[in-house]
């Protein structure tokens, strides 16, 4: 049987149903038992009533024909989406218990709780806007034809293009972020009583990023952390071709320490409204993590192209079928004379009739056509803005009070040195920006592994510093949801080979949400990571970790690495500032080995101390720094570590070999400034690349890429990296990364040919 006739046949199940009840007699006004009161609950000891529950049936069956024209335009080359809600339509209770104001991040089969949430929130279109987004017409109004998603700006529903529980981490941490946005006082647009809602399937509540999430949910209910998060676990016991054990989810989840639970019987919708409003009162009026089972179904399969004969029975095939949420609530209704067959029969074809109509009407409107359309919403950047708001300075006596006096500003102290300078950014970046929030591993009251947030937590308090699980997913989670709910997150990933934990949470979730909202929703964040080797042999590869290529391909990923105190602070201004005015994810990469760097050439010569630069000075996004820039017999182009050894290979060169070569420091690695590499090789007409990064997957590639492409004529280029390898620990670590003498050995080499 293909896959779109077992849809048929789900759909001539429902009528051979209603034309197995017998017609009523009787049919009047609005086409009920005559004398019964729709105002009435239609189960005793149950609070729905019959006007609710024939809404919740056209929400149920508005699923259910925008599931079957799918795939009838699937057959016709008009579709490209078919995982469908079929047999998950009891999520509707869930859709009508909460509030449209409560934002929904939400599992790919929760369309019948859209249904309900449009009707909820008085939107009318959401039936059209479904059919749009199937056919990725231009006119989606949530993704503007880049995806099928659940999503709508009206409704506040984020949209999610997560398979396996990668949105948990930020609805956690937008649960989390509500109550400290209110304590902050910054304006939500939502009430203050709202709680978040997250839909996810019963597989991937197994998922390693699920399970982080509700680790930190539980964890902060048990420090009596407000955390009004709904979980709702719509179990239909089986993840694509794999069965979840029978009773998993309420032994794994029933008695969790912080976590109160709610089982329901999606395919009874008396059972699951009733169910529904005492988990959602629970979570509103306690402000605590709750957990939602909804016993569901899956029908048709996990999507269009799933044939479920090759590894389920049709015998279980068949008995799936027969338990039909759509056929159980048109019981109830039958039953309790809501309704006659007639009207629900006529009810359900005008649904027919009516997605049958938005399909035919949306077929013919415009799709995407260009590039340039497909990228608009990925990277906005307003420079003139951004430069706009990074130049903007604070009140004199706030900073006075913030640094703890008139003489302790740091443009009046003496030069320092990296990470002294990165804490005074942060500390400006704080007072200039009220919404800022600083998080992470032993960032407060310890103040980092390398001291780079010390004194934050005294200066502005737990509300805007504080820590976190040891969890990097958790960490990114919750800068995702802080960003959602109108703060400014700078969250802290202690070390490179960390972020490697949590990639996800930037790559798929938090740099595609502009993108895929068509730039209605943003979760701006500044994420600082301690980055890159040189650490003198300490940590091994965990602490000397030199691949960002899992960062440099991630679209939308603005990545600045600074090397010297002064870039630092410039380029966190700016980094701030394109978060907050164009809502940008920012890896912020800083040189662990150079925070405490004092001197160049040698010890006493405070080389690498640097000023405190004004506090109106930035950097401007791709704009990269010329050290000795009146020499040219060659550019040794780098970043990071790799300038402060360039730089000492400068003076060898010179006096030494009569060589003259300048420093060019990159500074932002992504987008790159091409014209900038491609005007510096040329002007030399030799360029040596200094990568301390690995030599596959690192920056020397799109470099060398950049001067082919750009220059004309091509000069000589040579590239120093790391190898390919992990670092070793100890004195070995120096023999797998660039040094001084190496650039030395490469750059005579290079101006003798």
């Amino acid at each position: 049987m293909s896959v779109f006739n077992r849809a048929k046949l789900v759909d001539d199940n429902f009528l051979r149903f209603l034309d197995g009840w017998g017609d009523e007699e009787g049919v009047v006004g609005e086409r009920v038992v005559p004398g019964r009161d729709l105002s009435d609950f239609v189960r005793d000891g149950f609070p729905l009533t019959g006007h609710e529950i024939l809404e919740f049936f056209e929400s149920q069956i508005a699923a259910r024909h925008l599931d079957f024209i799918a795939r009838i335009l699937r057959t016709e080359d008009k579709s490209y989406y078919t995982i469908g809600s079929t047999g998950h339509e009891g999520n509707v209770a869930v859709g009508a218990a909460t509030r449209h104001t409560d934002p929904a991040y939400l599992h790919y089969r929760s369309g019948a709780f859209v249904m309900q949430r449009a009707r909820v929130g008085g939107y009318p279109d959401m039936v059209r806007d479904t059919v749009l987004s199937m056919v990725v017409s231009r006119d989606d109004p949530i993704s503007g034809g880049r995806h099928k998603v659940w999503g709508s700006k009206a409704l506040w529903i984020p949209p999610q293009t997560s398979t396996i529980a990668s949105h948990l981490p930020k609805a956690v941490g937008a649960a989390i972020a509500l109550e400290r946005a209110k304590r902050r006082h910054i304006d939500l647009e939502i009430p203050e009583d709202s709680i978040v809602v997250c839909t996810f399937g019963d597989a991937s509540s197994n998922h390693s990023t699920a399970q982080g999430a509700f680790n930190t949910a539980c964890n902060a209910a048990f420090q009596r952390l407000p955390t009004p998060i709904l979980f709702v676990c719509e179990d239909n016991g089986i993840g694509i071709s794999v069965k979840t054990a029978g009773g998993w989810i309420e032994a794994n989840f029933s008695e969790r320490p912080g976590l109160k639970y709610f089982d329901a019987d999606g395919l009874d919708i008396v059972d699951a409204h009733k169910v529904a409003l005492e988990a959602v009162d629970y979570c509103r009026r306690f402000r605590a993590p709750t957990f939602l089972r909804l016993g569901v179904v899956r029908m048709l399969g996990h999507a269009g192209t799933d044939q479920e004969a090759e590894y389920l029975t049709l015998e279980h095939i068949e008995a799936t079928e027969a338990k039909d949420p759509i056929i159980a609530t048109a019981r109830i209704m039958l039953e309790s004379g809501v309704a006659t067959v007639g009207d629900l029969r006529d009810r359900y074809e005008t649904m027919r009739d009516c997605v049958r109509g938005y399909a035919d009407e949306v077929v013919t409107l415009p799709k995407i056509t260009t590039l340039e359309e497909i990228v608009e919403p990925l990277a906005p950047y307003h420079a003139e803005a951004v430069g706009d708001d990074a130049k903007v300075v604070v009140a004199r006596d706030l900073r006075v009070k913030a640094y703890g006096g008139e003489n302790r500003l740091p443009e009046k102290s003496a030069p320092k040195h990296l990470a002294a300078q990165i804490n005074r950014a942060l500390i400006d970046l704080m007072v200039k920006y009220e919404h800022v929030v600083v998080f992470g591993e032993d960032v407060a009251q310890k103040g980092g592994v390398y001291n780079v947030t010390a004194n934050l937590w005294k200066t502005f308090g737990s509300g805007r510093v504080f820590n976190t699980l040891l969890d990097e997913t958790t960490i990114l989670g919750l800068a995702q949801g802080f960003g959602s709910m109108g703060m400014l997150p700078f969250p802290e990933i202690q070390y490179l080979a960390y972020y490697h934990n949590a990639e996800d949470q930037l790559r798929g979730e938090a740099c595609s949400l502009q993108f895929f909202s068509n730039g209605q929703f943003r979760n701006p964040m500044v994420v600082r990571v301690g980055s890159y080797g040189y650490q003198k042999g300490f940590g091994g590869h965990f602490h000397n970790d030199n691949s960002i290529a899992a960062l440099r391909d991630i679209p939308g990923l603005v990545i600045a690495t600074p090397s010297m105190g002064d870039d630092a602070a410039q380029m966190l201004r700016t980094c701030a500032a394109l978060a907050n005015t164009d809502g940008r994810v920012v890896a912020f990469l800083e040189p662990i080995a150079l925070y405490m760097a004092k001197d160049l050439h040698e010890a006493g010569d405070g080389g690498w101390l640097t000023d405190y630069p004004p506090v109106e000075s930035f950097v401007p996004i791709g704009e990269g720094r010329v050290h000795h820039g009146e020499h040219s017999d060659l550019a040794i182009i780098t970043y990071g570590n790799g300038v402060y050894y360039a730089r000492q290979a400068v003076k060898v060169l010179q006096d030494e070999h009569g060589i003259k070569a300048r420093v060019v420091d990159l500074r932002w690695l992504n987008p790159l400034n091409v014209q900038f590499i491609a005007e510096q090789a040329s002007t030399c007409g030799r360029a040596l690349i200094v990568d301390e990064c690995r030599r596959t997957g690192g920056m020397s590639e799109p470099i060398i890429t950049a001067i082919v492409e750009s220059c004309d004529p091509m000069p000589r280029v040579a590239r120093l990296t790391g190898a390919d390898t992990y670092t070793p620990l100890g004195p070995a670590s120096r023999l797998v990364l660039p040094s001084r003498d190496q650039i030395v050995q490469y750059a005579v080499q290079l101006c003798a040919e």
